[in-house]
């Protein structure tokens, strides 16, 4: 399946010289402006917390469905799929779309993203003719399904995953279909938030139909109708032309899904091949798995989202619109495989499986063709889903504990990777405030740290990840679900620098009731009382670690990025502490040039040590999980100890190809 915006006829020259560049400019930051205002009403208004730590993006689109601008602050995952929105509605109501309606869809399957992610749609009308879409897309806490928050990984098909809203009118020439609304309502858990937030959502729509409409009164409609057309073209020309400029060539590399339930264990490869002809890119996915017995699937629309924001991030100063993806080309490769799923497959998970990891490729492809821009693996976005009823509050309504956090990106070829920050999924999604989360849920947080030792090492160490830990109160029948890959498919390094932490929950750690969970799971049932913890991970490193400064390696260890230990094992620096209370460290020069010669002179024979002794040596303790991923390249079930033979020959092949044949 090949995935491309349409181009639509070019203007002539009397259209263009109509179009004056200063009334472009000024035309393009009015758009985006009014795209924002969308922004900043839902802010205001909105229900539920989970849109509140900003989980939504806005779009103004054209007449055609076409992107014309997106908000400065959006999810990335979005972005590739509200052009797909908006033309549902116009093949579902061709002919029948009238002022004063608004929409509604979720449908992965018409290139969405997932159900819990809902796109409200206002048609805007000059003079009884449809100029425009105003659309806000929210992530709405609950929309049914098995669990709560819906987010059910062991999810086969869309039935266990929640409500699927095909295109429908909320909407009717300004008259309000409650009818509608309270049957999309009354099949999730949070009636009163569902319908709170479709009232915000659609009033945020109004706000940007409002700014068109002023646009219009002072430009006249046919200015405004031709600078939506021509800000797409500028953005086409000016994309292409940075393209024509690189070298043509053909790149292609592999990113990994931990595992298919339905095949045991082994990494689940996605696959993607990039070619730049003159001024086009052109992706292939094709030889990507088929489609996983788990809810880590993706649709066309979330994966061309993958591949168009995996793109823009190395065109940061272009606006994004259907301009950008005229110059793309995205082949998803045959149906039904992990991102290309079709009805009725499973695929609320996008983005912990394939969507961020089309990201990831896509960035150490672009790595090689902008090696000042090059990247190395940034960690995976996480949610943990605790669900049940606040027994806190009177009718022990349902509450949704919807939490993810920060880590850390990938080392990058001149400086480290940033820290603790949003996740490639979205840098404008927000840390939720520890506070809310308390007093909207029976959940009390109890830490929330920079976790040392996170960061993959390199030339430039991969930013670092954080741990968080909360205790379970006052709930009734409660769940635990996490949505999160990347236990086994390691965040990896560049250009000889090394992978960073492994994700997943512990239950009770320390106690005798302690479990590892994994990185993905649902419908644990927890009580009062229980604990969890997790970590997020690290970016990978870039470049070879032993090339890193001492002294910055030193300032790493004073900063607690990096432990005294992990120093010496994976910089090859030796540290002595002076005062650690001050936070004074000194690199001792002769044991570390002789820990470093030692440790190139082994390192290769590491990675082919047999890995069930390897094993073997981490149930014993003489060895940690570091140890096994940086150093031998082995993989275990963190919990057990148990090795997994055919993930660690699919690790090792990847370390081969990433990190060790960089190394001198």
């Amino acid at each position: 399946m090949t995935t491309t915006a349409p181009r639509p006829g070019e203007l002539d020259s009397a259209q263009r010289s109509a179009m004056d560049p200063v009334t472009l400019e000024v035309l393009k930051n009015a758009f985006a402006t009014a795209v924002d205002s969308m922004s900043e009403q839902i802010l205001r208004t909105c229900y539920s917390f989970v849109i509140y730590s900003r989980d939504f993006s806005s779009a103004l689109c054209d007449a055609r469905g076409e992107t014309v601008m997106q908000g400065s602050a959006d999810i990335a995952v979005h972005v590739g799929t509200l052009h797909f929105q908006c033309r549902s509605i116009l093949e579902d109501f061709e002919g029948d779309i009238n002022p004063g309606d608004v929409f509604a869809v979720n449908d992965p399957y018409r290139g969405g993203t997932h159900f819990n992610d809902v796109s409200i749609i206002r048609p805007v009308f000059v003079d009884g003719e449809l100029i425009a879409f105003a659309q806000n897309k929210g992530h709405w806490a609950d929309v049914g399904g098995t669990v709560p928050g819906s987010f059910d990984v062991n999810a086969r098909d869309h039935f266990g995953e929640g409500l699927r809203i095909t295109p429908v009118r909320l909407w009717s020439q300004g008259r309000f279909l409650q009818d509608v609304a309270k049957l999309l309502a009354a099949n999730t858990r949070a009636p009163e938030q569902v319908i709170g937030d479709l009232h915000a959502q659609a009033v945020a729509t109004a706000v940007c139909e409002r700014e068109i409409l002023r646009l219009v009164g002072k430009y006249g409609k046919g200015t405004v109708t031709l600078a939506m057309d021509e800000v797409q073209n500028y953005v086409e020309r000016l994309v292409r032309q940075r393209i024509s400029a690189l070298p043509d060539g053909t790149w292609e590399t592999e990113d990994y899904i931990d595992f298919d339930p339905a095949h045991g264990e082994g990494l689940v490869p996605v696959k993607v091949r990039m070619t730049i002809d003159g001024s086009q890119v052109k992706y292939d996915l094709t030889g990507s798995a088929p489609a996983v017995a788990s809810f880590l699937n993706s649709g066309y629309g979330a994966a061309f989202s993958g591949v168009a924001a995996g793109t823009k991030a190395f065109f940061p100063d272009v606006p994004l619109n259907s301009g950008f993806y005229r110059a793309m080309q995205a082949d998803l490769g045959p149906k039904g495989t992990v991102v290309n799923a079709e009805w009725p497959t499973a695929v609320t998970g996008f983005c912990s499986g394939p969507y961020e990891k089309i990201m990831n490729s896509i960035f150490e492809l672009w790595s090689h063709v902008m090696p000042e821009r090059a990247i190395a693996c940034s960690f995976n976005l996480e949610y943990l889903l605790v669900g049940g009823r606040d027994a806190r509050v009177e009718g022990r309504p349902y509450f949704m504990w919807y939490d993810w956090m920060v880590g850390g990106w990938g080392g990058r070829s001149t400086k480290d990777g940033t820290g603790a920050s949003a996740p490639v999924f979205g840098v404008g999604l927000a840390v939720q405030p520890l506070e809310g989360q308390e007093r909207l849920s029976p959940v009390l947080t109890s830490t929330h740290e920079i976790l040392v030792d996170s960061g993959g090492p390199g030339l430039f160490r991969g930013g670092c990840g954080v741990e968080k830990g909360g205790t379970l109160t006052a709930a009734e029948d409660a769940v635990m679900s996490y949505c999160c890959d990347r236990a086994r498919s390691i965040a990896w390094g560049l250009e000889g620098g090394l992978p960073s932490s492994p994700h997943g929950v512990w239950l009770n750690k320390g106690q005798d009731s302690e479990r590892f969970l994994g990185a993905v799971f649902s419908n644990v049932p927890v009580k009062p009382g229980d604990t969890f913890t997790r970590p997020s991970a690290g970016g990978g490193g870039y470049g070879d670690p032993l090339e890193r400064d001492p002294l910055a390696v030193r300032e790493d260890v004073a900063d607690g990025y990096v432990s005294v230990k992990r120093a010496r094992t994976d910089y090859g620096v030796v540290v002595e502490c002076v005062d650690e209370e001050l936070a004074e460290y000194v690199v001792l020069e002769q044991e570390t040039t002789e820990e470093r010669a030692r440790i190139r002179a082994g390192r290769l024979g590491w990675l082919q040590e047999d890995p069930v002794a390897v094993a073997e040596r981490y149930r014993d303790g003489s060895l940690d999980a570091l140890d096994l991923i940086r150093q031998y390249g082995v993989i275990v079930d963190w919990g057990t100890g148990e090795l997994l033979p055919t993930t660690t020959q699919q690790f090792r092949a990847m370390l081969a190809k990433r990190t060790s044949s960089a190394w001198n």
